[in-house]
């Protein structure tokens, strides 16, 4: 006999159905590389995730994200109230990513000077910190939607290789707006970081959503929240701008799930054709 659990999260069903029926899931999400899942499991459960113990809310609420080049096969593992554990496969897709090659750039920019490793070290250490919440909140689970309107830029996943030399790839979509654009908040969420100037990313906001799900906001001209603010979704809490090493006003929005770099786009529904700049 199999017991199913039927809510809806997030666009994409993915239903898991274990024998007994203590051990049943939901996992629902785009099952691909940068895919985040959003999962439900009978009230009592224990999950692990590769090893991980997961942080369940009271209502057996969940979630699980996967990094631009995750492998294609992981593991849940499911320990019953009465101590039965199962374990179940979770296989994802891959996904082909875009390489652009550019020359020609200042070295500084390409290779930072010594003295700028330790600043960018030091605001490394800022993010993943705040990255590395895991709050009780379920902001993640009322979905998402996009903090500004207009033409994609960027994407998540693509690799620049600058003045012959590969450089990590970009984690986030960008999107094309004026210096001073409000940008509002994409799901409900707390603040986790605000810095006025990072060596890359300059003025710089962290959200958080919830169990290791959280948004940063990228290049901004304006921060219009403080840390420790709760957000609710639409909120504006930002404005668009072109601080730090960038070549024009946009967004740059990313999403992560602790420290896997998930693609905000597959959370989103299709950007309005009406509304792009």
């Amino acid at each position: 006999m199999h017991t199913f659990f039927w809510r809806p999260l997030v666009s994409g069903l993915v239903l898991l159905a274990l024998t007994a029926p203590a051990a049943a899931i939901e996992l629902k999400g785009q099952r691909v590389q940068g895919g985040l899942l959003i999962g439900r499991a009978a009230p009592g459960t224990t999950v692990a995730f590769q090893g991980r113990p997961l942080r369940l809310s009271p209502d057996g609420l969940f979630v699980i994200g996967f990094d631009r080049d995750a492998p294609l096969e992981t593991v849940l593992t499911l320990r019953a109230a009465d101590g039965r554990e199962t374990r179940h496969p979770v296989r994802i897709a891959a996904r082909s990513y875009d390489i652009q090659r550019i020359d020609g750039l200042p070295q500084r920019k390409v290779t930072p000077a010594p003295e700028d490793l330790e600043r960018i070290r030091r605001e490394a250490a800022l993010a993943r910190t705040a990255r590395e919440r895991d709050d009780p909140r379920t902001g993640f689970a009322r979905g998402f939607i996009w903090p500004v309107h207009g033409r994609i830029s960027g994407v998540y996943g693509s690799q620049r290789i600058l003045n012959g030399e590969p450089r990590r790839p970009h984690y986030g979509v960008d999107i094309a707006a004026p210096a001073g654009t409000p940008v509002k908040a994409p799901a409900d969420g707390v603040v986790s970081l605000v810095h006025p100037d990072m060596f890359f990313s300059g003025r710089t906001l962290i959200l958080d959503h919830g169990h290791g799900v959280s948004s940063t906001f990228l290049h901004l001209s304006a921060i219009l929240v403080r840390e420790g603010q709760a957000v609710r979704q639409g909120e504006v809490i930002a404005r668009v701008g072109a601080s730090g090493r960038v070549t024009g006003s946009h967004l740059d929005w990313r999403m992560n799930w602790f420290e896997q770099r998930i693609d905000p786009t597959l959370l989103v529904p299709p950007m309005p054709a009406g509304q792009r700049p």
